[in-house]
């Protein structure tokens, strides 16, 4: 992923925080403020109506009914059910499942520092554990759903219905079979055996089955039940609700890969189309090509810097007819230099040419060709240019010699039209 997508991703669950903290303060804020007034009214009340008790002592007793909350003791049992634990064998085995699934309801929690301790440890190699058998149970009870779907597609299927929209229905048919077995059964058991409203059931079960935890309701923890396997039965319901919501995670996952490996095979279809349309479109044009794919066509200036082929050679002109630069004409003691035809030109060559011995006499300086930068020959290459014999793998022509550069008269600027070599024999071609 890259960093634009993350910090996009940052911005967007900032965004989404900010919001919800808005609606949550909005909401819920003027209910805190109504509470503090109702309970600031009635400690007034009472000390009015009972004045041997001091504000102190009623501190006091406030302060201890916090903390024996706190520990898990119900203030509120009178002294027959005193003796009633809260970290039974019940309890303390939902404690543990509420653990290991992560979800941490905080109804009970260790006070000591050694349970404390342990509860460290127990979650770091619980969790874990929990997370391999969620794996495996979301995996075979995904597997058990899709063969009871499919067996529905292929009733669709019989009827000629498209695969798109069967698709689309075994999805929809998934999801609302998971959520009647894993939200809405329990939701209507949670409403009969705890005696919540039905938005207070469906709250537990939602917030029970996306591992949030709040704590503020928790199925069994009234002791409204005397069923000792009714705790145990909530955690497997959880690792089946669990399991069940992985599953459909894992599915649209899916999805989303799927749907973003056609976006990218789209967009690759249609950079290929581009590209095909922009390539009949240069060659209707005949936009010319100013590439060239061999060392020997590359053409410099004197400072080294590239030239286009239009400074050289303008398209459809002859090498031969073009006319000598304004340079040589204002100076007429420099001679100018003779074209020489590229390798592979098709031109044929100039009529009239003198005599070799007449064009060495005449041009004392060094012949100037297109073709390779001579920056790759040197004073032994040349010499052996001169020395070596012809090439023997073209048909014999007369070509120049090119002599060593003793002429310093070539001025700064202008383009030199440079003759081409081969570099370990710097014969010309």
């Amino acid at each position: 992923m890259r960093w634009t997508t993350v910090l996009t991703l940052v911005s967007v669950v900032v965004l989404y925080l900010m919001m919800g903290a808005f609606v949550f303060r909005l909401l819920e804020q003027p209910q805190e403020a109504l509470q503090q007034v109702k309970i600031q009214a009635y400690l007034e009340h009472f000390l009015k109506t009972h004045e041997c008790v001091a504000l102190e002592d009623l501190a006091e007793l406030i302060q201890q009914v916090n903390e024996a909350t706190g520990a898990g003791v119900n203030p509120a049992v009178n002294g027959s059910n005193a003796n009633i634990s809260r970290w039974d064998m019940d309890n303390a085995f939902f404690f543990a499942g509420t653990v290991i699934t992560t979800i941490g309801f905080g109804n009970i929690s260790p006070k000591t520092r050694y349970g404390q301790l342990f509860c460290i440890f127990y979650a770091l190699f619980g969790i874990p554990l929990f997370g391999m058998l969620l794996a495996g149970v979301g995996d075979q009870l995904g597997s058990s759903l899709r063969i009871g779907i499919g067996k529905i597609e292929d009733i669709f299927l019989k009827w000629q219905v498209s695969p798109t929209i069967v698709r689309v229905l075994s999805a929809l048919l998934f999801i609302l079979v998971g959520c009647l077995i894993f939200v809405s059964l329990p939701t209507l058991i949670f409403q009969y055996v705890e005696g919540w409203s039905l938005l207070e059931s469906i709250y537990f079960v939602v917030i029970t089955l996306t591992t949030v935890g709040f704590g503020d309701y928790v199925a069994g923890d009234k002791g409204r039940n005397s069923y000792f396997w009714y705790q145990p039965l909530v955690i497997v319901w959880i690792l089946l609700g669990m399991a069940y919501f992985a599953s459909v995670l894992t599915m649209i996952g899916n999805w989303l890969r799927v749907l973003s490996r056609r976006t990218r095979a789209e967009m690759g279809d249609f950079t290929a189309h581009a590209a095909s349309w922009t390539g009949n479109v240069a060659s209707q044009l005949r936009v010319p090509s100013v590439a060239f794919p061999d060392k020997s066509h590359r053409v410099t200036s004197i400072k080294g810097k590239p030239l286009s082929p239009s400074a050289i050679l303008p398209q459809g002109e002859n090498p031969l007819s073009l006319s000598p630069p304004p340079f040589l004409l204002q100076h007429p003691d420099v001679t100018p230099p003779v074209p020489m035809l590229c390798p592979g030109h098709s031109s044929s060559p100039p009529q009239n040419t003198p005599p070799p011995n007449a064009r060495r006499a005449a041009s004392p300086r060094p012949i100037d060709y297109t073709g390779e930068n001579l920056a790759f020959i040197d004073e032994s290459s040349d010499t052996l240019s001169e020395g070596g014999p012809p090439s023997t793998r073209l048909p014999r022509r007369w070509r120049p010699r090119a002599r060593h550069r003793t002429d310093p008269a070539v001025p700064t600027g202008l383009p030199m039209v440079v003759l081409s070599r081969t570099r370990d024999k710097g014969e010309s071609v």
